[in-house]
């Protein structure tokens, strides 16, 4: 780690506040009262904790024995200790529990193997995985670390490296206070979860690693994330199909990529996202900030969708919807349809950028983005000069008298 890296990473322990002792408490609270609770530690699963011996199997039977605990017992708690280093493998915790609550409590780390030919399926697209847990809690001042450089050293595709922490089919899911490191893809990929409380968490990786997402959310909803650092290579937050009612709250993101919707629509898809709101953010040396990106040809819809009161710290592309979005390594092909964009509003915003181009607008002739509002939009560039707007095939309004007030061909 530089520097600076490192001196992010250890401030992020410092700022655990009051949100996640109000969730620890909450949890808690009802089986502290009625004596409903049953720790299992990992060390009394012959976990050793040295960084070095593989604990994965100790891992998965002290989780087959808290996820099948029942009887009398409200919450189940896997202890992760502090002070000790645990090596594991690939590993998979399945439910359903029996208990109404399972709790990780990650206070130690866990380490992944130490380069990509140590793996014991090096092959594997994801590192720790919890799957169909209602009432998942993960909790704790832990960390994660993926150790993921040897696979970007390798210049492997996104589809060769695996996901720190896939949660999936997980409903009244938390997770607070912990940290991810260095993971060799994104950081936490949540899908098809219900009902998602996610806060006070840092997510680390060097500006440079490839692909490195925050956290990736698919098919869900009610999702609520807040109160974090995300500091990565790619998206701090990207929010992909079938998602619903995502609020994202008090994010300060950068480096990365800032806070995308999609990209939608690939290879003709029908995409479904609706009702996301970003508020409070604060994107700091970002290659982009609120960002929506849809493929050419694909189908469905984007639509309900505000960025507001938001900071811009230097940000390169501070507002961006890009409806001809086209990844590395593909190939352009002709526009028959695309993922229709509506009802978007950026409002509030305010800083600087390092681009002269700083809001781009770049909409389909087949469908256009409908409904965009613009207002309070506050953005120089560092040297104090007005940056420019290029907006197209875009109806919308704005009240502000400069910069984004001729983005619309409709006014």
């Amino acid at each position: 780690m530089n520097n600076t890296y490192t001196f992010k990473y250890y401030r992020h322990h410092f700022t655990m506040g009051i949100i996640r002792l109000l969730v620890l408490l909450n949890v808690l609270c009802f089986g502290l009262v009625n004596g409903q609770i049953q720790n299992y530690n990992v060390l009394d699963f012959d976990a050793t904790g040295d960084g070095q011996t593989d604990d994965s199997n100790a891992f998965v039977k002290t989780w087959n024995a808290a996820c099948g605990g029942g009887g009398d017992i409200h919450i189940s708690i896997l202890l992760i200790p502090a002070g000790r280093t645990f090596l594991i493998q690939p590993v998979v915790f399945n439910g359903p529990c029996r208990s109404s609550n399972t709790k990780v409590q990650l206070e130690g780390v866990i380490v992944a193997p130490s380069n990509k030919e140590a793996w014991s399926n090096p092959n594997s697209r994801m590192w720790i995985k919890f799957s169909a847990v209602i009432g998942l809690v993960i909790v704790g001042s832990g960390t994660i670390n993926g150790r993921g450089s040897s696979f970007w050293e390798q210049h492997l595709k996104a589809s060769q490296r695996p996901t720190s922490l896939h949660i999936s089919k997980c409903d009244n899911l938390i997770i607070s206070g912990i940290t991810s490191i260095d993971s060799p893809k994104n950081h936490i990929s949540i899908a098809t979860c219900t009902n998602v409380a996610v806060s006070n968490i840092g997510l680390f990786a060097p500006e440079d690693s490839p692909n490195t997402d925050g956290i990736d959310i698919s098919r869900s909803t009610n999702v609520n994330i807040f109160d974090s650092t995300i500091q990565t290579g790619d998206d701090c937050i990207a929010i992909n199909t079938g998602n619903t009612n995502i609020n994202i709250t008090r994010i300060n993101c950068g480096p990365g990529h800032g806070i995308s919707v999609g990209s939608l629509g690939v290879n003709g898809g029908n995409a479904a996202v609706s009702d996301v709101q970003v508020t409070q953010c604060t994107f700091n040396q970002t290659m982009n900030g609120a960002r929506i990106k849809t493929w050419p040809g694909g189908q469905g819809y984007a639509r309900n969708i505000s960025f507001e009161n938001i900071t811009l710290i230097n940000a390169k592309n501070p507002i961006i919807i890009d409806q001809q979005y086209i990844d590395k390594g593909r190939v352009y092909s002709a526009e028959r349809s695309a993922v229709a964009i509506s009802n978007i509003k950026f409002i509030d915003f305010r800083g600087t950028t390092s681009k002269k181009n700083a809001i781009k607008i770049d909409c389909s002739a087949t469908t256009r983005c409908k409904d965009v509002l613009m207002n309070g939009i506050n953005i120089t560039m560092a040297d104090g000069k007005q940056p420019r707007v290029d907006c197209k095939n875009v109806d919308g309004k704005s009240e502000d008298t400069i910069l984004t007030h001729d983005c619309f061909d409709n006014v």
